[in-house]
C-alpha cells in the first residue's frame, strides 16, 4: 500500500516571507504560519492553543508569496510534511520539520493601507483600452 503525505492548514503568517534566489534562478520563500485552536479547560475557561509551522514555497509560488503575503496574512495552505537534518556551525546535528507548500489561497482581508486585496487572477487589466467590456444583463441569467 502506498502512503499519503498531505497537510491542510488555515492560519496567519507570523512574519513576511524571506525570499532567496538559488544559483539556477529558482526562488525559495520561507515563512512561519500560526494555526490557533480553542477549547475549554476544566474550569470552563476558553483557552487558545497556537501551533507554529515552518513553511517553504518554491518557484512561482515563492514569487507570489513574495509579492502578496505579509505578516498577519490569512491563508489556506496545502502541502506535505518534510523532516530534514543539518549540521550547525558548531557541527551539532539539528533536526527540522517543515511544510513544503504545494498551493495556497489568500483569504482576503484588508491591507495596511485599507485597500482590499485582489488576487492576480481577479485583477482587471486596464492596460488595453481597445478591448470592450462585456456584461450580461441580469434577466439573461439562468437562475
Amino acid at each position: 500500500m502506498r502512503g499519503l503525505n498531505k497537510v491542510i492548514l488555515i492560519g496567519n503568517l507570523g512574519k513576511d516571507p524571506e525570499v532567496s534566489t538559488l544559483s539556477n534562478e529558482t526562488k525559495r520563500a520561507a515563512f512561519s504560519l500560526a494555526t490557533t485552536e480553542s477549547y475549554k479547560d476544566k474550569n470552563g475557561q476558553r483557552v487558545d492553543a497556537t501551533e507554529w509551522h515552518n513553511i517553504v514555497a518554491w518557484g512561482k509560488l515563492a514569487e507570489i508569496a513574495e509579492q502578496y503575503l505579509k505578516k498577519g496574512s490569512p491563508i489556506y495552505l496545502e502541502g506535505k510534511i518534510l523532516n530534514r537534518s543539518y549540521d550547525d556551525k558548531d557541527g551539532v546535528k539539528k533536526y527540522i520539520t517543515e511544510i513544503r507548500c504545494d498551493s495556497f489561497i489568500m483569504l482576503g482581508g484588508k491591507r495596511d493601507d485599507d485597500s482590499e486585496f485582489v488576487p492576480p487572477a481577479q485583477q482587471k487589466d486596464t492596460t488595453n483600452t481597445d478591448v470592450p467590456s462585456v456584461s450580461t444583463p441580469d434577466d439573461d441569467l439562468p437562475f
